[in-house]
C-alpha cells in the first residue's frame, strides 16, 4: 500500500484534474489524502454558501474515501498574499506526518493565482533533500490550466487510464453544486468526458487523464 497526497488550491480542483488517477490509487489499496489550502470566507461568501460548500468537501470526501483531509485555512483567492514561509512550513508538517509515496498538485502554469502560489509551496517543501517522495506531478485544471497565457505551458508526458472509473469521477463532480454549470462552461461533466476522451486519444485509451512529471525518484 501506498500513500498518495493531494494538493487542492480549492475544492474541486482534485476531483477536475487527477479524479480519475486517485479513484484508481483507493481501488488498488492505496491510501490517498487530500490538502485543501484554501477555505470561502466572508464577506466574499455569505455564511449560508460557506455551509454549503463545507458540506461539499465532506460529501466528496466520503465519496472518494479519502484517509485524511487536510485544511489550511487561508481565505480563497489571496493564497499569493500568504507569507511563502508559512505555506511552505504547513505542507512540510503535512509531508512529515504523511510520508507519502507520490504528491499531485496544481500546476505552476495555471492562470490562477492560488494554484501557481501552491504550486511554489509544494515545489519549496518537496526539496528532494528534504523529502522522501517518489512521485511529484502536477495535474491540469479546467477553467484555470486551459486559459493560462504562458511560454512554457502545461506540458503531459505521464498518462493514466480512467475508463473505469470515468463515470464515478464525473459523478463526483457534480456533488460541486457550486461549482458546476452545463456546458460550455468548463466545470461541467460533458466538458471533462471530452478532455479525458481527449487524453485517452493522446495515450492509446478511451479515457485518460494527463499529468507532467516533475519529478520521480526510483
Amino acid at each position: 500500500m501506498n500513500t498518495i497526497l493531494v494538493l487542492a488550491a480549492h475544492p474541486d480542483d482534485e476531483t477536475l484534474g487527477c479524479g480519475g488517477a486517485l479513484l484508481r490509487h483507493i481501488e488498488r489499496g492505496d491510501r490517498v489524502a487530500w490538502c485543501i489550502a484554501t477555505v470561502a470566507s466572508e464577506p466574499r461568501w455569505s455564511t449560508a454558501v460557506i455551509k454549503a460548500k463545507n458540506a461539499e468537501i465532506d460529501a466528496v470526501a466520503e465519496a472518494f474515501g479519502f484517509a485524511s483531509v487536510h485544511r489550511l485555512a487561508h481565505p480563497a483567492p489571496g493564497l499569493a498574499s500568504v507569507p511563502r514561509e508559512t505555506l511552505v512550513q504547513e505542507l512540510r508538517g503535512i509531508l512529515q506526518s504523511l510520508e507519502p509515496d507520490t504528491v499531485y498538485c496544481v500546476s505552476a502554469r495555471d492562470a490562477h493565482d492560488d494554484h501557481q502560489a501552491l504550486f511554489a509551496g509544494a515545489a519549496a517543501a518537496l526539496k528532494p533533500f528534504r523529502s522522501t517522495v517518489r512521485r511529484f506531478l502536477v495535474y491540469e485544471t479546467l477553467s484555470s490550466t486551459d486559459v493560462a497565457a504562458s511560454d512554457a505551458p502545461f506540458s503531459p508526458n505521464v498518462f493514466v487510464d480512467i475508463g473505469s472509473v470515468i463515470e464515478r469521477k464525473l459523478e463526483i463532480l457534480t456533488m460541486y453544486a457550486s461549482e458546476v454549470a452545463p456546458p460550455p462552461f468548463p466545470r461541467s461533466a460533458e466538458t471533462l468526458r471530452a478532455l479525458a476522451r481527449v487524453r485517452g486519444a493522446a495515450s492509446g485509451v478511451e479515457y485518460a487523464e494527463a499529468f507532467q512529471l516533475i519529478r520521480e525518484r526510483w
